[in-house]
């Protein structure tokens, strides 16, 4: 291969390391590379060539190269001299010339460069060697650990001395679980055209749609073209198919796409600067036929699942500590060292260096990016949407004419609580006059209230009016991904969780979640490690956690598990009997499976147990009672003849009461034992075996296989009444419902498009007081208060970041590569509102992000209180809004961890002058909002006596730091 084509290759790979082939993507982590494409396309075919070739030209290795031009020199003497027969093909000087002066000249030059190699060799070696090493750890956009050893190209694993150690190839990574469609998908086409694929929301009833598979569709009649900002957007839904759609497009994506590249076009029809957009080259296929821009991102847009992928802990560490292990093992040839002898060692070692120092330079570049993407994933993520379920009985009447007048949330109490179907009096019998609606919101006190269908004004005041308002609230659904759900919450329930139960997505291949190529049992595990270890914070000293596996994964599980919590807290392996088995469970030939497993670990090797709650009471009674019905089936079955005969015969009413036959009557408890659902005492049957479906949210026969009952015993045994359950993998609602008919106080955690209508819907039902599940067992009658959040995602984040590009620029004409390799991104981007620009907390009310929901993206208002609030873990007894003139005040007073009575105080400060500072401070001190409180917190600057400006200690927290 010649040196061009080395360099070209290793070339080549860099462009893949720094995802060139998305050049033409505008959005999200893309469009951070793209920020500096040319920057960095210089820097690969012109600065690192450059480097390399000076490095070649100095030191020992240029003394190398003088050798090997001193040795062309004398042998050209050597054959002016003495002919071409004075040396063999080897360059061997014939013997009889050895002591001339031309042929000793000659032998001297010969033993200095014999292991000198040419330029060209040495540098091809350079790019050889870079190009093994990175090439070896990079696979499909992520560096896989995978170190080696030997040349043999065996594999190290990391080993401190653990008797056991559990191992896997993405263990130093985040798995990052994002959303199963791209939500803003933008391109710039080779003419400068800027193509956006836009999602916006379907219009289609829930009803319609339960059960049935999506697919990405056009619509064409909102195609648009800006011709001023040379933008074409063309908007889809992600939705199921209508009946005529199912038969013209067979129910196949690529059915749809084949279409929507024949109509996209034909919508342009005269448009021939975004018909070029679309019809541009943008690459060819593996048979070398042209595939246009339209049809590339097409089916880039339309790939489920395509989004999910691997940020790694420390890149930087892992690619520095395996560059010195390859250069040690396989650049630093010994044999061939000592035979070169001590006079050209020096020239090897300065081989190294020059390969370790680009090595070293090409891994800051990569470790910036996987940096940048890293503190964005573990960033705490603002607060959304903030917005309350309660109860009409726990609101103060004088609300309720407010209510009486609000269409939206009757017109939600019809659909969702049937209330034309409810009983009525003379006095609530008419649902169309203000007083017949007050009547019945009197004679009913579980209806639900919304605080979404209210305005902002109405909640501050409904809010208000609780004077212990976290503490009157049974429990948080947050709406978000896991990981970083726990990671903002963590500060407030630290050590407050009594029990956890998770029930996360098995280790199979079905659609739950991606899996990364080859590394299904990696991807799960990765999933599960991080939020396993973020979520064990949570428990009290003496809580426990569930954790719901099946036979794909819990042998990785309590691998997991060990590690995190150790062997010693394992409390029980639980065998979960699902039901009766029929159908094609039956068909195979082999034992029917029939058990998932629950692993139940303690915070310590004794957590709280609630004996007298793991054992099932019974009422027994004399097989005596009934003899002659029982000699009456035996005659009436054949069976009179045959003795003995065992008589097992058990009841269970809709209480949970058991009722069986023995030999003595007598009352008694069965102590459940860790085989569950396998005897006479139980009926703990998967929802899916016995077809429960009051227990069935819209989409529960899904998502959901876990009845009540199941979660009462784990609840009960594992918790007291007002103690905190945490599900981190909540799905339809199972944990939180059962939570809340228990008397706990819950947090549930879900991120799909189950939250709003399974979950949210659920807890509706709930606190309205529906008579399911476990609802008459434990005579739960309804009523409470459900808060409820949205959180930034990562992608959220992602779309928000802005570039500093003037103040870049100069930082890169004074410091060059330095700035370039380690500091760009993180510089550039430091006033993205993601990262929270602290000049912008004048106006807290209106920071503002772009927010994916409801299949659009759009410009909305961040709450900041509520999220400042978690990150310093308040306990929030009274959210309290106040106005001075057109001046509006939030203000938070609580109670942090440790004791520390707070108040927060946050208003508009935008514009103001001193005379308005001094006027906060006289309008706070007349109010009484810093009263009792042992440390003030205001956003931005004041006169406030004893308060302390917020801003810095909000960013320090947001990035996990102290202040």
């Amino acid at each position: 291969m010649s040196h061009d084509n080395h360099t070209k290759k290793f070339q080549g790979l860099l462009r893949q390391l720094f995802e060139f082939e998305c050049a033409d993507l505008d959005f999200g982590v893309y469009r951070i590379m793209n920020h500096k494409r040319q920057v960095i396309e210089r820097w690969i075919t012109e600065d690192l060539p450059k480097a390399i070739k000076e490095e070649l030209n100095r030191g020992t290795l240029a003394e190398q190269q003088q050798a090997r031009q001193a040795l062309e020199e004398a042998r050209r003497k050597v054959i002016e001299t003495l002919g071409e027969e004075a040396l063999d093909a080897e360059g061997n000087l014939a013997e009889q010339y050895r002591n001339t002066k031309v042929g000793q000249e000659y032998l001297e030059a010969f033993a200095k460069a014999t292991h000198a190699q040419p330029a060209e060799a040495l540098e091809a070696q350079v790019y050889n060697h870079l190009y093994t090493f990175f090439s070896r750890y990079y696979q499909d956009g992520d560096f896989i650990s995978k170190r080696r050893y030997s040349k043999k190209e065996r594999y190290a694993i990391p080993y401190n001395g653990e008797e056991v150690y559990l191992y896997w190839a993405n263990h130093d990574q985040y798995y990052v679980k994002t959303a199963e469609h791209f939500t803003d998908y933008t391109w710039k086409a080779p003419n400068g055209v800027t193509v956006h694929l836009k999602l916006q929301a379907a219009d289609v009833e829930v009803n319609n749609i339960k059960g049935e598979k999506r697919f990405f569709l056009p619509v064409l009649d909102g195609i648009t073209w800006d011709a001023e900002a040379r933008t074409l957007t063309i908007p889809f839904q992600y939705r199921p198919l209508t009946e005529q759609e199912k038969i013209t497009y067979a129910e196949k994506q690529e059915k749809i796409l084949e279409k929507a590249l024949e109509a996209i076009p034909a919508q342009l029809k005269g448009n021939a600067e975004a018909l070029a957009a679309l019809t541009a080259e943008r690459r060819r296929d593996a048979q070398g036929n042209s595939v246009s821009c339209l049809e590339h991102h097409l089916r880039q847009y339309t790939a489920r699942n395509t989004r999910d992928f691997f940020i790694h802990k420390d890149l930087k560490g892992f690619l520095s500590r395996e560059l010195d292990f390859y250069l040690k093992n396989e650049v630093l040839n010994l044999d061939e060292l000592e035979a070169a002898g001590e006079d050209l060692a020096e020239g090897w070692c300065q081989l190294m260096r020059l390969i370790k120092r680009i090595g070293g330079h090409i891994i800051d570049f990569l470790a910036q990016i996987e940096d940048f993407q890293k503190a964005l994933w573990e960033k705490k993520k603002f607060i959304t949407e903030t917005f309350w379920c309660i109860t009409v009985g726990h609101i103060p009447e004088g609300f309720y004419p407010e209510i009486a007048a609000n269409e939206a949330q009757w017109e939600e109490w019809r659909d969702l609580f049937h209330i034309h179907e409810l009983p009525k009096d003379e006095w609530s019998d008419d649902l169309d006059t203000e007083e017949g609606r007050i009547a019945f919101l009197k004679a009913h006190p579980t209806l639900v209230l919304d605080t979404r269908h209210f305005s902002q004004d109405f909640t501050d005041r409904l809010l208000a009016s609780f004077e212990d308002l976290d503490e009157m609230t049974d429990g948080l659904l947050v709406h978000s991904e896991n990981w970083q759900a726990l990671n903002l919450l963590l500060e407030k329930y630290r050590e407050r969780v009594r029990c956890t139960y998770i029930d996360p997505p098995f280790n199979t291949d079905d659609s739950q979640f991606a899996f990364k190529d080859n590394y299904r049992n990696s991807t799960w595990l990765s999933l599960m490690n991080d939020r396993l270890r973020m979520g064990a914070p949570f428990l009290t000293s003496d809580g426990s956690i569930y954790v719901h596996l099946d036979h794909n994964s819990n042998f990785y599980g309590r691998f997991l598990l060990d590690s995190i919590f150790g062997s010693e807290c394992l409390l029980n392996e639980v065998i979960w009997r699902i039901g009766w088995v029929s159908g094609y469970k039956t068909a195979a030939d082999r034992y029917v499976r029939n058990h998932e497993t629950i692993f139940v670990y303690g915070r310590q090797s004794q957590p709280y147990f609630n004996k007298n709650k793991a054992r099932i009471p019974y009422t027994s009674f004399s097989e005596d009672t009934i003899r002659s019905e029982v000699e009456s089936i035996k005659r009436t079955w054949g069976l009179s003849g045959l003795s003995p005969l065992r008589l097992k015969l058990t009841f269970i009413d809709a209480e949970g009461r058991v009722y069986k036959i023995g030999l003595t009557e007598k009352e008694g408890a069965y102590n459940v034992e860790d085989t569950w659902n396998c005897n006479e005492y139980e009926e703990l049957h998967s929802n899916k075996i016995k077809r429960n479906v009051a227990e069935y949210t819209p989409h529960g026969s899904e998502i959901t296989q876990k009845p009540e009952q199941l979660l009462r015993r784990v609840i009960e045994v594992s918790s007291e009444k007002g103690g905190i359950i945490l599900d981190f993998f909540a799905g339809s609602g199972t944990t939180p419902a059962v939570a809340k008919k228990l008397g706990r106080r819950f947090v549930a955690v879900e991120m799909g498009s189950y939250f709003d209508t399974d979950m949210l819907w659920r807890m509706k039902k709930v606190l309205f007081g529906t008579q399911v599940g476990i609802s008459k067992q434990c005579g739960y009658k309804g009523g409470g208060i459900v808060k409820v959040i949205r959180l930034e995602s990562y992608e959220d984040a992602l779309n928000n970041i802005t570039f500093d590009e003037e103040s870049g620029q100069k930082a890169l004409d004074l410091f060059g590569d330095e700035y370039l390799l380690r500091y760009m991104l993180k510089w550039e981007s430091k006033k993205s509102e993601t990262f929270l620009d602290v000049e912008k907390l004048q106006a807290p009310f209106s920071y503002k992000l772009r927010i994916h929901r409801s299949g659009e993206t759009r410009e909305q208002p961040v709450d900041l209180p509520e999220t400042f609030a978690y990150l310093i873990g308040l306990d929030v007894e009274k959210r309290q809004v106040l106005h001075d003139g057109g001046r509006r005040y939030l203000v938070h007073r609580g109670t942090t961890r440790d004791g520390r009575r707070v108040a927060v105080i946050w208003r508009e400060t935008q514009g103001w002058t001193q005379a308005d500072y001094e006027r906060d401070a006289r309008f706070v001190a007349e109010q009484g909002l810093t009263k009792g409180a042992d440390e003030v917190f205001v956003n931005g600057d004041s006169y406030i006596e004893g308060a302390r400006s917020l801003d810095g200690l909000f960013k320090a927290r947001l990035f996990g730091q102290e202040g």
